[in-house]
């Protein structure tokens, strides 16, 4: 095995972890999709509150925010998609 590749594995390992228990228990909202509010309101409402916005993605049952929060920091957040309430983790 090369030494990039030594390199490379743990930090893919580490990535897949993180990200498979980022997604493990969020649940925003049981309400049909016809009742979410567009995302384009969520995006205008946290840029206004001083975020930066780099990609929003919909899942099951909230939007899912990857930005820079006020304090500058990288983070990715949820949000119900029908009040627009950050919501975190079970």
């Amino acid at each position: 095995m090369t030494s990039i590749m030594k390199k490379i594995i743990p930090l893919l390992l580490a990535f897949s972890a993180s990200y498979a228990s980022a997604h493990g228990n969020v649940k925003c909202t049981t309400q049909p999709k016809s009742e979410w509010r567009p995302h384009t309101e969520l995006q205008e409402k946290l840029t206004k509150e001083g975020w930066v916005i780099r990609r929003m993605e919909m899942t099951s049952s909230c939007y899912e925010v990857y930005a820079k929060d006020p304090q500058g920091k990288r983070i990715e957040a949820f949000f119900d998609p029908v009040t627009f309430k950050r919501v975190e983790e079970n």
